[in-house]
């Protein structure tokens, strides 16, 4: 089966879910991908392409997001379940699989690491562009000093119930300077606006409550798996300070990738570095923290 989507029998939910590559084969290694907040499984194209190759993948949409209907029930505990009920539905018992998280993806998993479920099948994680608490005070995307005005601010413009309309030359310049690095190609900016405008208004909103009250922190130390982390150095939305604070409170942490110039989008931005990252957790052999400054034009 390849890109097939089913929904997840018995969750609430109902979250739409894709199985790509060799999903017959059980010496197949298994990734699952959780993309972000305002995403779809369309912003995971570059590593499923790559990865179904010689990989299970499994991709699936947020509730709200993408094919998955939307649900008056918002919140942490929501998103652990779908993870928890994707994983209970596509993996066999048992069995592991390196589990990818994006930005409010990566949230899903410190909400998930305390799950029986997660616990059974994590075998290692990759934590992309996200952050566990304070996200709207730490967010730079209004650029003056940090303090209660920007925080309100921060919290007034992610939080809009504005519809975001179509996607124009306007729309395009606004979605790169708040999610991605100045140097981004137009079609990866195109790619970005399109998955974003295409999450409806109201999905949008509700989910930007839940990341405006995160506090996850609990969860990061319970992420006891091994995990490595990647953050653009030009992140307005999750800035670097998330990732450092996630490597000094993960215990079990891989290491610290930090690449100059990139934004919030780091998947759509950096996809072969990503997948690469994918690739080096399976299987994943114990390594001490490292911070790894990636080079220009690497």
């Amino acid at each position: 089966m390849h890109g097939a989507g089913a929904g997840v029998e018995g969750d609430p939910a109902a979250e739409d879910v894709e199985l790509h590559g060799p999903v017959d084969d059980p010496s197949a290694p298994a990734v699952v991908l959780a993309h972000g907040w305002s995403c779809s499984t369309a912003f995971w194209a570059a590593q499923i392409r790559e990865l179904a190759v010689d990989h299970r993948v499994v991709a699936y949409d947020q509730r709200g997001h993408g094919r998955s209907p939307a649900s008056p029930d918002c919140g942490t505990e929501a998103l652990a379940d779908d993870l928890e009920a994707v994983l209970g539905a596509t993996l066999a018992p048992g069995e592991k699989a390196v589990i990818v998280g994006h930005s409010m993806g990566g949230m899903t998993v410190m909400a998930a690491a305390t799950r029986p479920g997660f616990r059974e099948h994590a075998a290692a994680v990759l934590l992309c562009s996200t952050g566990a608490s304070r996200l709207v005070a730490e967010s730079t995307v209004i650029p003056i000093r940090a303090g209660r005005l920007r925080t309100w601010l921060t919290g007034r413009v992610l939080g809009s119930r504005a519809p975001l309309g179509p996607v124009t030359p306007i729309a395009r310049a606004i979605l790169k300077y708040a999610t991605m690095g100045p140097g981004s190609a137009p079609q990866m900016v195109e790619a970005c606006a399109r998955i974003v405008h295409a999450c409806p208004r109201k999905v949008r909103h509700a989910w930007s409550r839940v990341l405006d009250l995160l506090d996850l922190d609990h969860g990061v130390r319970e992420l006891a798996v091994p995990t490595a982390v990647i953050v653009g150095t030009a992140d307005r939305l999750t800035p670097p300070v998330h990732a450092r604070s996630l490597a000094a409170a993960l215990p079990h942490c891989l290491g610290v990738t930090e690449l100059p110039g990139l934004g919030h989008m780091t998947p759509i931005e950096a996809p072969e570095l990503v997948t690469a990252k994918i690739r080096e957790l399976v299987p994943t052999t114990p390594r001490a923290t490292t911070y790894t400054q990636v080079k220009e034009g690497a």
